[in-house]
């Protein structure tokens, strides 16, 4: 058997970012809402700061961290792991999950304590718990626990509302869910009957190119695009975010789709040997642009905010998987690797602004309707500057961190000949300024959102809007050489 991942020093970090958020969510489960209410945002700091440690962690040491639990090995033994990719979506995760605390906190201070309040606590802890389980673990099992959690900490955060519209979206969501896990599930024993092992390092140094792997592998993707929502699975998608929470919205599109995406990377350019995967790349990125127009087309024709931000989101997945195909092997491999991840993260701040912006705009008018916006310009300016920003980063405009994004991702198609996913970036960033534009322009127009009286408490909420947003917005502002962690410790890479 293979070398399997060792005890690295740092790895006790990781050990801590396991347990911290399952620690905080027994706790808020014991103490209630309110007291949950200051203890979330208090853990969610907490996990920013072991987030960064861990980010100097590796940058310190150039390889990536690993905690053998019980110090027993893979296969016998569980091992946790943290390269470039996981430490960037921590880190990414921490700050979306810090943000959104803070800002629906005003929304629950209001009134008496209620039973919604506790579960949106406990789910929100829960869904954090999940994330991190995900992202640290180094064997396919433990991933698929990790995706599991996070399915049933996000379909009821969807439908928090209990109206029967959301509970029915909510259920739709979870017929999907569990579809793609069946299949996950099923390529996982394939795994497993054919090596032995599901450790990813190990994976990584014997996985052949014969057609139970390829079998495994495809099952797997199959049931990962159904949970990342990528065309054409992704009808579960916006009739989730039509009547969820937007609190709900902004964390289920800024992190949770992320987390099959995340699996898909740890399976195609991590374990899955090149011989197997070089038609599955092509499929792969064809479907993610295929996401790109027609999302993008669908998002232009909505009569909702919060349905073209859906539908947005669609288009924007998209982009993510154009990485695949280009980071396989050549000198492209590593700008395209970075772009994506870039695209990621700056896509997470963005969409989590846009969504607690549309949530904003949808208490203070009793609407979200496109056609119904003129005048929140001059009654709410921060909301609406923050969802331009996060336009922009969207539409890939400088100096926004989606422009650095898809930069790197169309100079990588450019020098590995596959310029044909450049101009499907290009007409997606045409497209995305189209209906991001037409908010725009139905916002500044007009006077009767103009007239709306606005709680104080919006104010310090749509701070919290234009944080993210200015977060997307100036990540392109930043030297490259800094995002060089996402490199460090990449399995197959």
């Amino acid at each position: 058997m293979t070398e399997a991942p060792v005890t690295t020093p740092g790895g006790l970090l990781l050990v801590a970012a396991l347990i911290l958020p399952v620690i905080a969510l027994l706790l808020a489960f014991a103490l209630g809402g309110r007291r949950a209410a200051n203890l979330a945002p208090a853990a969610f700091g907490l996990g920013l700061m072991l987030a960064v440690a861990i980010c100097v962690e590796l940058m310190g040491s150039g390889a990536a961290i690993s905690y053998r639990l019980g110090g027993w090995a893979p296969p016998l033994g569980i091992a946790l792991r943290a390269d470039g990719l996981s430490a960037a979506l921590l880190l990414t995760s921490a700050i979306v999950l810090l943000a959104t605390s803070i800002f629906v906190r005003p929304d629950f201070a209001a009134g008496t304590e209620s039973r919604s309040e506790l579960m949106f606590w406990c789910l929100l802890l829960g869904l954090w718990s999940a994330m991190c389980c995900t992202l640290l673990s180094n064997d396919l099992f433990n991933l698929f626990v990790g995706l599991e959690l996070m399915t049933f900490a996000a379909v009821p955060l969807a439908c928090l509302a209990g109206s029967r519209e959301t509970l029915e979206a909510a259920l739709r969501y979870l017929l999907f869910a569990l579809l793609g896990s069946v299949l996950y599930l099923l390529g996982v024993a394939l795994f497993y009957g054919s090596y032995g092992t599901l450790d990813l390092v190990q994976l990584s140094r014997i996985a052949r190119a014969d057609g139970a792997t390829i079998l495994a592998a495809a099952v797997m993707t199959a049931g990962l695009i159904a949970k990342a929502a990528l065309f054409p699975l992704h009808l579960w998608l916006p009739p989730a975010h039509a009547g969820a929470p937007a609190p709900a919205s902004a964390v289920l599109s800024a992190l949770v789709v992320k987390a099959a995406f995340f699996l898909l990377l740890r399976l195609w350019l991590g374990v899955m040997p090149a011989a197997a995967s070089g038609l599955a790349m092509q499929l792969l990125a064809a479907l993610g642009a295929a996401a790109i127009l027609i999302g993008s087309l669908v998002a232009l024709r909505q009569a909702r905010l919060k349905l073209l931000i859906a539908y947005s989101t669609v288009a924007q997945i998209g982009y993510l998987f154009l990485m695949f195909p280009l980071s396989v092997a050549g000198p492209e491999a590593a700008a395209a690797w970075l772009g994506g991840i870039l695209q990621a993260v700056s896509h997470a701040f963005a969409k989590a602004s846009m969504f607690l912006g549309a949530g904003l705009a949808a208490k203070a008018l009793g609407h979200d309707r496109i056609d119904g916006l003129g005048g929140l310009a001059r009654a709410m300016p921060m909301t609406v500057i923050a969802f331009g920003l996060a336009g922009l980063s969207l539409m890939g405009v400088p100096p926004s961190g989606g422009f650095t994004a898809k930069w790197l991702l169309i100079q990588a198609s450019l020098e590995a000949g596959q310029w044909w996913w450049g101009v499907v970036m290009l007409c997606g960033g045409l497209l995305t300024g189209g209906y991001v534009f037409r908010v725009l322009a139905a916002s500044i127009q007009g006077d009767g959102a103009a007239r709306v009286s606005l709680p104080a408490s919006f104010n310090f909420q749509e701070r919290v809007v234009l944080g993210l947003a200015l977060l997307s917005a100036v990540m392109g502002l930043v030297p490259l050489g800094s995002f060089s962690v996402a490199q460090i410790g990449r399995i197959g890479g």
